[in-house]
């Protein structure tokens, strides 16, 4: 096993042997967010899917209100 970096964040049990390098750069460099949902609000939209699709759905509203006289 490869020794741990010297950092008070990481603790001794942390076992990074199977650990992948720069699984999500590319997401990263594409510019992803990472939303914390509370915990509430995570049992209506358990997932990415679920949740992209009803901001766009209340984006889609709020485009008609802004266009209406």
């Amino acid at each position: 096993m490869r020794k741990m970096p010297d950092d008070e964040d990481l603790l001794e049990e942390y076992d990074f042997t199977d650990g992948e390098q720069r699984k999500y750069a590319r997401l990263y460099a594409e510019g992803t967010n990472v939303v914390v949902l509370d915990p509430d609000v995570a049992e209506v939209f358990p997932d990415h899917e679920s949740v992209n699709d009803a901001l766009r759905h209340l984006a889609a509203v709020i485009k008609r209100q802004k266009a209406k006289p």
